[in-house]
């Protein structure tokens, strides 16, 4: 058992991605938005979706599904932009997760979080922090922290200066 997980009750948001569902740890959510227009900006990976303004400020959006290996996200009624505060290396970013719905802030206790499958997932082992139940589906739990590398932060953190 991870020693992260070992004697609080933690508490996450629920999201969907290519109709599975995910969870990250609400600490590092900061709000959820309805779906808004993006800015492109040019020369940047697919996945780098753009920027948006949110209070003043351009946040870049990154589509989850195609961080993932997926097809691109549509934009439907549910299509969230979740923002989200990323620590790579020490350093704090803030960005957008484009999702195609948000579901619920839920409570796991440690017990209920078992390790990462080895097999069996569409993304990368090193991205999930574990696998949780609610009910009778499975909730990957992903560690946001590690899902985008310093050099993917380096591009956003030149696209959030530059918007």
């Amino acid at each position: 058992m991870n020693e992260k997980f070992s004697t609080t009750l933690n508490q996450y948001l629920t999201f969907t991605l290519d109709k599975e569902l995910y969870a990250m740890d609400i600490a590092k959510v900061r709000e959820v938005l309805e779906y808004t227009d993006i800015t492109r900006v040019p020369r940047t990976p697919d996945f780098l979706r753009g920027v948006i303004n949110v209070r003043g400020r351009a946040v870049p959006v990154v589509d989850m599904r195609l961080k993932f290996g997926m097809t691109r996200t549509e934009e439907t009624v549910n299509t969230c932009i979740i923002i989200v505060e990323v620590d790579v290396d020490g350093e704090n970013t803030i960005l957008g997760a484009l999702a195609d719905s948000v579901q619920e802030v839920f409570d796991l206790e440690p017990d209920q979080i078992e390790p990462a499958p080895r097999l069996g997932t569409r993304i990368k082992t090193e991205f999930i922090e574990g696998m949780g139940k609610n009910g009778e589906q499975f909730i990957i739990i992903l560690n946001i922290d590690k899902i985008f590398s310093a050099e993917e932060l380096a591009i956003v953190k030149d696209v959030e200066e530059t918007a």
